[in-house]
């Protein structure tokens, strides 16, 4: 039961607010209070405890809207992506002082593991394709290169699924993906096919992944073909030539999973639809990005292009 739900006043006084919850401390958790009441919980026992440290009033709204983007964003936000969210919408603020803010609050950003490429068996004595991007540098327009890959995902029943995935190195934006029960050829098409229905690239596309059999197989290499796109590849037992895409699922695994499971390969394809396509492509800000989104990153450039060719 909330202490207001049998219509006792909030307080507005910052000094009265201490002392409300001084006086409520024993029928309910100081944490529950101070959320209520937005404020600070080390400021509160800074004052229980005769230390002159009070709650500046101007930080209860900036309290407040880093509170409504970090939670929005499910605990993905640290206190650099939080001010950039906040200049979007407005907001005044200085990164230290955001980063006080949530530090009193004990809201922590979700981190990754540390990056632990994993090396895929490429031990099928196929000829595999060179690392055109050694030589490419970076992309500068949407649908230069994309890279794919594929990684495992647990189910609560112990089995596996496996998701691919296809990414524009341009924005960053997760152009192709699906999830199955397998990691057949068949996986990987599935995704491609969703990014070429999606993008229509024009030819010269460079299409990036590792030496896995399935990116070998024939109905992948017809549609490359068919495309006229060009296939790279990177090198055996170097997985850092395929960073990005390794990146992507560290990022993913720990955002979305937090060392957990799905329930099934259903619960699994809704996830990470609103992860993907709800999330990370239209409102994950990427500092290689200048703290836009993919979406809004391709947006941008596609609002300069229009201006340009009118100029």
């Amino acid at each position: 039961m909330s202490p207001f739900s049998a219509g006792l006043p909030k307080p507005t006084d910052i000094r009265q607010i201490y002392r409300f919850i001084q006086a409520e401390e024993t029928a309910f958790p100081v944490r529950l209070l101070c959320k209520v009441l937005a404020v600070s919980k080390s400021s509160y026992y800074a004052y229980r405890n005769g230390i002159i440290f009070i709650q500046v009033i101007d930080d209860q709204p900036v309290t407040t809207a880093i509170e409504t983007i970090f939670w929005d964003n499910s605990r993905r936000y640290g206190s650099r992506r939080v001010l950039e969210a906040l200049k979007k919408q407005g907001v005044k603020a200085g990164r230290h002082r955001v980063r006080r803010l949530m530090h009193e609050q004990d809201w922590r950003a979700i981190q990754p593991r540390s990056f632990v490429p994993k090396t895929t068996n490429s031990n099928h004595g196929l000829m595999a394709c060179p690392n055109r991007l050694l030589e490419f540098g970076k992309p500068t327009v949407p649908n230069q290169v994309w890279v794919g890959d594929i990684t495992y995902l647990p189910l609560a029943d112990g089995k596996w699924a496996y998701l691919a995935s296809w990414l524009d190195l341009f924005s960053r934006r997760i152009v192709g993906w699906w999830v199955d029960k397998h990691m057949k050829e068949s996986l990987i098409v599935q995704a491609f096919d969703q990014a070429l229905k999606q993008r229509q690239p024009k030819p010269g596309l460079i299409v990036h992944s590792d030496r896995g059999g399935q990116y070998f197989g024939h109905s992948f290499r017809q549609r490359l073909d068919k495309w006229r796109c060009r296939q790279s590849m990177a090198e055996a037992k170097n997985p850092y030539q395929n960073a990005h895409a390794e990146s992507f699922w560290g990022r993913l695994k720990a955002e979305l999973l937090e060392d957990g499971c799905f329930m099934n390969l259903q619960d699994a394809r809704n996830e990470l639809f609103n992860y993907i396509e709800g999330h990370y492509n239209v409102r994950r800000l990427h500092s290689s990005l200048g703290y836009c989104s993919p979406i809004d990153f391709e947006n941008q450039f596609h609002r300069t292009v229009l201006l340009n060719s009118h100029k």
